[in-house]
């Protein structure tokens, strides 16, 4: 067992790092039957982070139990965090207790696994004064710098310089409030500034701030913590700085990226899933979007019922990936595996991340019709998809490929399982009891 492997054991024991790196999927099995939602973990990697600004218990309850939750709990717990874990009838919840939290040296190597592990920046600087951070890694998805959130610390008057690989930030008497204009809208840069700003001196304003709901969570777990903060939910966030932060018992926000992954399995399988904890609302522009293919989502007492409307195929249909309130980046894959056996053609124009589309080529071995123009992929559908030996470079991409192989004829064999793990809740053993069959070696 590595070091890091050794420190999230430690921080996380619910979490089971040996559970076999291959998938074998026999695909061609409606999935039917309820599926409880995870919390998102797009919300509960900020509000984990958000448990250093106090030196009171943060507990939040609904966190999923994913691979990327284990490896922030190691790297707070390396900076003097307390955590306290329970999992009864809520889900997984976790306690924080920061009373001795400290800037220290961070495992560059739990850092390369996961970039959210930038966002303890913004934490340390405006709790501690300073940060060392590793540069964070992350999906292969391509240029993710962190420029906006180091523009933004510089604004409130951190030095800030990069030695080694190693981005150093120091505050020594701590962060001044300021007003910053992202050029350029950014999820990360926005939470990771909101969580500096809570502790700077006196107001900072973000201008074309990014306002995807998981932004929105945060603002109401910090507010809920005592923190000040204007404009919630819009692009334009007031944070007034430096009031005293209490603790507080926040529930994380249902995953929008899983329920539309799922919406996805029950679409491309033929099968009706309902989806506790969820509504079509939470799925914003994709809503739509999946209806238009031919998938009907209906609200209910029970949660979100998702199904292909009866006796027809899926229609082609023509999205382009957009910041909130568009259609999410990360339901891009999900959607393009959905798609391959829709009639006619879709395109997709992917508008976040450069290299989203490293999935093609993996679905082109199981019988994808696919060709990329530059930003576009033009999907024409099949008649079906055949099973193949496929690997996952990133979440999403993963996420995608297990989809193409429940709907598949005969085997597929997934590997790249490391992925699938970071971004989702045990989802390879929740679909099996809607009747997926599927096997981890």
């Amino acid at each position: 067992m590595s070091r890091a492997q050794a420190s999230i054991a430690s921080a996380a024991p619910w979490w089971q790092a040996v559970r076999g790196d291959r998938l074998t999927i026999q695909g061609g099995v409606p999935l039917n039957g309820r599926y409880e939602v995870s919390g998102a973990k797009n919300a509960a990697l900020p509000l984990m982070v958000a448990g250093l600004l106090t030196p009171h218990l943060v507990t939040l309850r609904g966190l999923p139990a994913s691979l990327d939750v284990a490896i922030l709990s190691a790297l707070l717990q390396s900076l003097g965090v307390g955590l306290q874990w329970s999992n009864t009838g809520d889900g997984l919840s976790l306690t924080m207790s920061a009373d001795r939290a400290r800037a220290g040296a961070i495992d560059a190597e739990l850092v390369r696994r996961m970039r959210a592990s930038v966002l303890l920046m913004g934490a340390l600087l405006g709790r501690t004064g300073e940060a060392d951070i590793p540069m964070p890694g992350g999906d292969a998805i391509g240029l993710r710098g962190i420029d906006f959130h180091l523009a933004g610390f510089r604004a409130m008057g951190a030095t800030v310089e990069i030695v080694d690989g190693v981005v150093r930030a120091r505050a020594p008497n701590g962060l001044k409030g300021t007003e910053y204009v992202f050029p350029r809208v950014s999820v990360g840069a926005t939470e990771n500034l909101m969580l500096a700003a809570v502790l700077a001196d006196g107001p900072t304003v973000l201008r074309n701030a990014a306002l995807e709901p998981e932004i929105a969570d945060l603002a109401y777990c910090l507010t809920g913590m005592g923190a000040k903060i204007d404009g919630i939910g819009t692009d334009m966030l007031v944070i007034h700085g430096g009031l005293p932060l209490a603790g507080v018992v926040h529930r994380v926000m249902p995953d929008r990226i899983e329920i539309g992954t799922v919406a996805c399995v029950a679409a491309m399988t033929g099968g009706e899933i309902t989806i506790s904890n969820a509504n079509r609302a939470l799925l914003g522009a994709a809503a739509p979007a999946l209806e238009s293919a031919g998938i009907t989502l209906k609200d209910s007492g029970d949660g979100l019922i998702i199904a292909r409307r009866t006796g027809d195929r899926l229609n082609g249909i023509d999205l382009v990936t957009q910041p909130y309130p568009g259609v999410a980046t990360d339901l891009q894959a999900p959607i393009m595996a959905m798609l391959t056996l829709a009639d006619g053609a879709s395109s997709i124009t992917e508008t976040i991340f450069d290299q989203r589309f490293r999935h093609v080529d993996e679905l082109r071995k199981m019988g994808a019709n696919i060709v990329v123009r530059g930003s576009t992929a033009v999907i024409r559908g099949v008649p079906r998809l055949t099973g193949a030996s496929v690997t996952g470079t990133d979440v999403r991409a993963a996420a995608a490929l297990l989809i193409a192989g429940l709907a598949a004829e005969s085997e597929t064999v997934l590997a790249g399982l490391d992925h699938l793990d970071r971004g989702y809740d045990a989802i390879v053993a929740r679909l099996t009891q809607l009747g997926g069959r599927m096997v981890r070696s």
